[in-house]
């Protein structure tokens, strides 16, 4: 089937399997590689990019149901060579160890933030709660999208 999706800014059309997820996409016929497959099963959010400004994890999606959205993944984030606040706050707050989990991490936080801009700590914690990190502890995390919120 015909897909045409605005990925990144970019409207794309190509031509998929009905059954294609979302995250393959992405990876395969985009060529984007931040949005990572941990698990398959939506319990990690290692896919999690925004749809229409929502966070989702795009391991639970199919291509085809993005058909005529918007899909935004941590590769955009950055413009002339300036992280994005979040990214930079995920970097001064060292909310970050081996990486994996942080494009995920990064979209869930930026998707809550544009749901409840003001989130207490109990909010961030709630929010990025199906969200996997195996390294930090997700302290520094907390703090990472804390500090963004303050600075809006």
């Amino acid at each position: 089937m015909k897909v045409t999706i605005n990925v990144n800014g970019e409207e794309r059309t190509d031509e998929v399997e009905s059954r294609l997820l979302l995250i393959h996409y992405l990876r395969e016929v985009c060529e984007l590689r931040a949005a990572n497959i941990g698990c398959d099963s939506s319990s990690c959010g290692a896919c999690t990019v925004l749809l229409d400004g929502r966070s989702v994890k795009s391991c639970t999606v199919l291509a085809a149901q993005a058909d005529g959205h918007e899909v935004t993944t941590v590769e955009s984030l950055a413009t002339a060579g300036e992280l994005h606040p979040m990214q930079a706050a995920f970097r001064a707050e060292h909310g970050l160890q081996c990486g994996f989990c942080t494009p995920g991490m990064v979209m869930a936080s930026i998707g809550l933030l544009k749901d409840n801009p003001s989130p207490t700590e109990a909010e961030v914690r709630s929010a990025l709660e199906g969200n996997y990190c195996r390294c930090t502890g997700y302290h520094n995390i907390v703090r990472a999208v804390l500090s963004v919120a303050q600075q809006s």
